[in-house]
């Protein structure tokens, strides 16, 4: 039994296979209607849980679409259905749901919500997202690159903004996968200092960048995320935009990335803050990739944690 709950305590050579395995899968569906399931059913006579303490679209979607192409079902749970931790203990909670189901997909708030429920089930756990890291969404985007340019290993990639939760499994998928980093951004929503401490310690330190310009000078990729959450409140947005600003991405600034460089988002995007719509839509985007990709990584997840 194997959990996936972040990309820095998943070994590099399964991080490697999942990555190949997505896009032989993606490559198999080459011209097949979406709604029909794929020839290999490794997943059939499975069910899975889909916990979702936070809203979501391209996570439920993508992990429920993927579940029933493998042959398996699903079932989708909100906060409210689990109430976790609130009387039922998130433990309790655990050992119930690994009589019902074969997996469970959990995206929540606290990290150690996803941790309690990793140590208590017996089944396989996946982190759909936490508020520290988003595992999954990172190895879509390393599938991404890889498709459009190659092996990400030794390339520079730039991330500007916040220093967030994304930014979070970025710097894991640096060690592990070993490009370089560079973060830009202002130094009141720095990254977390564990995970320079990780980068440094695999070899690959982070680079700080306070200049946007310099920072995506010669970028292979340049990456962004939403400046707010839907749970900050005005006056942080607020707070939030008059810092970041000077962080967006658009076509000035990428005009300082390799001609060939990619852009990437994971969406959802307020457009024409975080990045403008010249840069979402043009040349050097991939991000409605990025967000199939989603489909594909994850289907390579789930097959990793049950070993099929």
């Amino acid at each position: 039994m194997n959990h996936f709950l972040d990309i820095h305590t998943t070994d590099a050579k399964d991080l490697r296979s999942i990555i190949d395995t997505a896009q032989a899968m993606k490559t198999a569906r080459n011209g097949r209607p979406k709604g029909t399931k794929d020839d290999d059913q490794p997943l059939a006579g499975r069910m899975v849980a889909l916990i979702f303490e936070k809203p979501s679209t391209r996570t439920r979607i993508s992990f429920d679409v993927g579940v029933r192409q493998m042959g398996g079902e699903t079932m989708v749970l909100s906060g409210a259905d689990m109430q976790l931790g609130h009387g039922e203990t998130i433990a309790d909670t655990a050992r119930v749901l690994s009589r019902y189901v074969d997996l469970i997909m959990i995206r929540t708030f606290e990290e150690a919500t996803l941790l309690e429920m990793a140590e208590y089930a017996d089944v396989p756990v996946i982190n759909g997202l936490t508020n520290r890291t988003h595992p999954c969404q990172i190895m879509a985007d390393v599938m991404t690159f890889e498709e459009h340019r190659g092996p990400i290993a030794d390339k520079k990639v730039v991330w500007s903004g916040d220093g967030n939760n994304v930014f979070a499994s970025f710097a894991h998928a640096a060690g592990q996968f070993g490009f370089d980093l560079t973060f830009t951004g202002p130094e009141t929503l720095d990254p977390e200092p564990a995970w320079f401490e990780y980068c440094a310690g695999k070899g690959r330190p982070i680079t700080v960048q306070r200049d946007p310009v310099k920072a995506v000078t010669d970028a292979d990729l340049v990456v962004t995320d939403t400046w707010v959450s839907m749970h900050d409140p005005q006056s942080a947005r607020e707070r939030r935009h008059n810092q970041l600003r000077p962080y967006q991405v658009n076509e000035a600034l990428m005009k300082h990335a390799k001609d060939d460089a990619l852009f990437m988002h994971c969406l959802p995007a307020h457009r024409d803050d975080e990045a403008t719509s010249a840069v979402m839509d043009g040349p050097h985007s991939v991000i409605f990739d990025e967000a199939e990709n989603r489909l594909h990584a994850q289907k390579a997840v789930m097959r990793y944690c049950l070993g099929v």
